[in-house]
């Protein structure tokens, strides 16, 4: 058993005994963040050959990875991005395996610290196929901060979720048994938008 065992939305909802919601944004309206020159000269190679490919990993390396450690970049390091970590909390329920990427609010970078607040899925094509896998690592982060809180007195209790196959982004949040999904998928490019919306999940 393994996050990857979550194909579908139903999968994740009968094991956890979650409600979905699904609708419109919960974010709020933000306004655009201009990236730095890195971010954008890379992007401007690497999009139209990425666009063009259909290998999962290219996507994940040259648009999902970039952007990530851009949002570490303008939150001046004070979260930590890990990039295919196991990430194992309960094994019995399936709450193990390998996240695509995770960012914590915690400058560390050697291990993984909590609070873990955003997963993000790398799909190669379509995002759907993601979301049940998504959903389940969100539990596992949830679990994991409750964990971790025992021993601090502010626990972070709402966990953000992303499916994207790099030029395409789907958002999820997760607060006590509830997840919503945002219907809306949201284009990239432009870059601003999206990368507005992951900065704001990370650093709340």
């Amino acid at each position: 058993m393994a996050y990857s065992q979550f194909k579908t939305i139903r999968s994740v909802k009968q094991a956890f005994d979650l409600t979905v919601v699904e609708g419109d944004r919960f974010l709020p309206e933000l306004s655009p963040v201009e990236p730095s020159a890195i971010l954008q000269d890379y992007l401007a190679d690497t999009l139209p050959l990425v666009a063009t490919s259909g290998s999962e990993k290219a996507r994940s390396e040259g648009i999902i990875y970039p952007l990530l450690l851009e949002v570490r970049r303008q939150l001046n390091r004070s979260v930590s991005l890990f990039s295919g970590e196991d990430f194992t909390v309960d094994e019995t329920v399936g709450l193990n395996g390998i996240c695509d990427f995770l960012l914590t609010r915690s400058p560390d970078i050697l291990e993984i610290e909590a609070p873990a607040v955003v997963l993000i899925e790398a799909k190669k094509t379509e995002l759907k196929s993601g979301l049940g896998q998504c959903i389940a690592e969100m539990v596992a982060a949830q679990r994991f901060n409750q964990s971790a809180s025992q021993a601090t007195s502010s626990p972070i209790t709402t966990i953000y979720g992303c499916v994207s196959n790099g030029i395409q982004w789907q958002f999820l949040q997760l607060e006590e048994m509830t997840v919503q999904i945002d219907l809306t998928v949201y284009p990239l490019p432009p870059i601003d938008r999206v990368l507005a919306d992951m900065i704001w999940m990370a650093h709340g």
